[in-house]
């Protein structure tokens, strides 16, 4: 009763436990306002004895749209998993790396309050989708990046540090991109990279790396799993098999999941089959 007042008094949302995951969620969770915007998230917490290992969840949208009521993973809550689904800036808001700074926040904001919401501190993992996967890459592969860290929010002295990476079909390397893309992806990414970051990659060379994981990636990044369809035509394959290429020079733990005939996401990225890869993967490298 206790903790359900201090939820309150925050502002925070209790609905009743769901009956598909038994879950209890709490949504719309202020990690921080900046420029006068109250940024949020929503917590999925699992019915388990022990406090759960929490994954922050980056929606996609092409930088420029989406929510976090996107949450493609959620049934990865019977394994034992929390969720902490994250709204940042769009990119029609506030271009790149106004979205790497709301997600680092978000993350030392969740640490900061492990212990009132009932998930572990340590360690902390990061996955999305799409845009959300590219975000997540992105954040996961520079910790303490001062450029990329931002001032966002009240915790600057706790960490954003990440401890594993998952990118469903997500992009790593923003001046390949659109060489890489198909007719189709072009007419997509272009309008999305310039809103991302206020030009083309190529009028902003510097920028889009600063934007790519894989000109991050160092010896000393967490294990990356990441999931790409074949079929995607949106999202080159090629863009994950970038970072895969990266981290595997840098010998660094990286499992690269192709699924044959898939597109760009769908029901397929997110089966019982791949939740279960993603839930082996990170049992595997955080324990």
């Amino acid at each position: 009763m206790k903790r359900m007042l201090s939820l309150l008094c925050m502002g925070v949302a209790v609905p009743a436990a769901s009956a598909q995951d038994n879950a209890r969620t709490l949504r719309d969770v202020e990690y921080a306002v900046v420029d006068g915007i109250s940024l949020k998230l929503d917590l999925y917490l699992p019915a388990t004895p022990r406090p759960p290992t929490l994954i922050v969840w980056v929606h996609g949208g092409a930088w420029r749209s989406g929510s976090k009521d996107r949450v493609g993973i959620v049934d990865i809550l019977q394994r034992g998993f929390a969720i902490a689904s994250v709204n940042y800036r769009l990119t029609p808001v506030a271009p790149f790396p106004a979205n790497v700074h709301d997600i680092k926040a978000a993350i030392r904001f969740l640490r900061a309050h492990a212990e009132r919401f009932g998930f572990r501190e340590e360690p902390m993992v990061i996955a999305g989708a799409s845009a959300g996967g590219h975000l997540a890459a992105l954040v996961g592969v520079t910790n303490g990046h001062a450029a990329l860290e931002g001032t966002v929010g009240d915790y600057t002295d706790r960490s954003s540090d990440i401890a594993a990476i998952v990118s469903f079909y997500g992009a790593s390397n923003l001046t390949t991109i659109l060489q890489q893309s198909t007719p189709h992806g072009l007419g997509v990414r272009v309008p999305a990279l310039q809103l991302l970051l206020g030009g083309s990659p190529e009028e902003l060379p510097a920028k889009a790396e600063l934007a790519s994981p894989v000109f991050h990636a160092d010896a000393s990044d967490p294990p990356l799993l990441l999931i790409h369809g074949d079929q995607d035509h949106q999202m080159p394959i090629n863009q994950s098999h970038e970072l895969h290429g990266v981290y595997k020079r840098l010998g660094r733990t990286v499992r690269f999941e192709v699924i044959y005939g898939g597109g760009h996401g769908g029901a397929p990225f997110f089966d019982r089959e791949r939740l279960d890869l993603v839930h082996g993967f990170l049992r595997q490298h955080l324990e």
